[in-house]
């Protein structure tokens, strides 16, 4: 082999070194930058890239999906001298690979370093009761102030997480105590609510009961007047009916009347609860003759002139009729009053 022929074949070689040089390929989800002796030129793109050989070379290969890092905890002191320890995570996704490769030295770092500082910052302006309720507010305004640090390397981040807010054993022994009061304090209200509500139904019923009673008793009071004002208007009609025989003539209905006086009278003091004696005739004839003893004392009391109707009728010996003296026996003397 002659020496056109080696240099032909190193020649060939060359070639084929530098286009394997020249051509890179970028994988999906990195961006490459390009430095051109040592100064940045280009970013090359995911997919089939050239360069120009011996002259460029790949500087950074930057991971453009979205990354996490873990921000590890740290100590804070709150607005109220309360100290809790903190950790958290955040999410970024670098946008421009030329500013995340020279605008910071090391980015991951950078982002950590700056996000604690502003958890001391958020959380060192709020008390120690909204630092504990308030994690979503907390978390809204660490992005909002990281994003803005960042924006200028290249960076954008998506989120940021507290994930665990620890405050010292002591502190949580007390907030314990004060939540079981709380919970203490809250059955207590329950139950007196649950009473106040009880004592109210109990006294709406008998509220209730009351009114049903008084319009019972208000009823019956009623009903009780009218049935003594018919009774009375009964006693009035039969007096008048009575006066108007009597004055007729009618012994007959005056001894009716008085009969029937005399026996209620009878009836009412034998069911008198009080000892009592009751004089009473042994026959029946004794009995109506007591009675008409009573319409001997009227017929005193009226005149004579219904005294000899009376007799006149009972020399008759005929039941009277309406309007005529019925016969009377021989009056008896009074029974004694007991």
């Amino acid at each position: 082999m002659s020496g056109f022929d080696i240099f032909a074949i190193a020649l060939v070689l060359l070639v084929v070194l530098t286009l394997f040089a020249g051509v890179k390929t970028v994988p999906q989800g990195y961006d490459w930058t390009v430095e051109r002796f040592g100064k940045y030129t280009r970013t090359l793109s995911p997919g089939l890239n050239i360069i120009v050989p011996y002259f460029d070379r790949i500087g950074r290969k930057m991971n453009v999906m979205e990354q996490v890092i873990e921000i590890p905890e740290q100590e804070v002191i709150t607005k109220d001298n309360a100290t809790v320890t903190v950790d958290g995570v955040a999410f970024f996704q670098v946008f421009d690979a030329a500013k995340a490769s020279y605008e910071v030295a090391s980015l991951s770092q950078s982002i950590i370093v700056l996000t604690m500082t502003n958890i001391r910052s958020v959380m060192g302006a709020m008390d120690l009761d909204q630092v504990l309720s308030h994690r979503d507010e907390i978390n809204e305004r660490l992005l909002r102030v990281v994003d803005a640090a960042v924006s200028p390397w290249g960076v954008k981040v998506n989120r940021i997480e507290i994930k665990d807010i620890v405050p010292p054993a002591d502190l949580v022994e007390a907030m314990g105590r004060q939540m079981k009061a709380e919970r203490v304090k809250r059955a207590d209200i329950l139950q007196a609510e649950g009473q106040r509500q009880s004592e109210i139904l109990r006294a709406e019923g008998a509220k209730q009961s009351q009114i049903l009673q008084a319009e019972g008793r208000r009823q019956s009071a009623f009903l009780d007047a009218e049935a003594r004002e018919r009774a009375a208007q009964a006693e009035a009609k039969a007096t008048q009916v009575v006066s108007e025989a009597i004055a007729k003539g009618d012994v007959a209905a005056l001894n009716y009347f008085i009969a029937d006086k005399y026996i209620k009278a009878f009836g009412q003091l034998a069911d008198s609860p009080n000892q009592k004696v009751i004089m009473l005739p042994m026959e029946a004839t004794g009995m109506l003759g007591s009675l008409a003893g009573i319409g001997e004392i009227a017929k005193a009391t009226f005149g004579e002139s219904a005294v000899s109707a009376a007799a006149a009728a009972r020399r008759g010996g005929s039941v009277p009729a309406a309007g005529s003296t019925p016969p009377s026996p021989p009056a008896p003397p009074v029974p004694p009053r007991t």
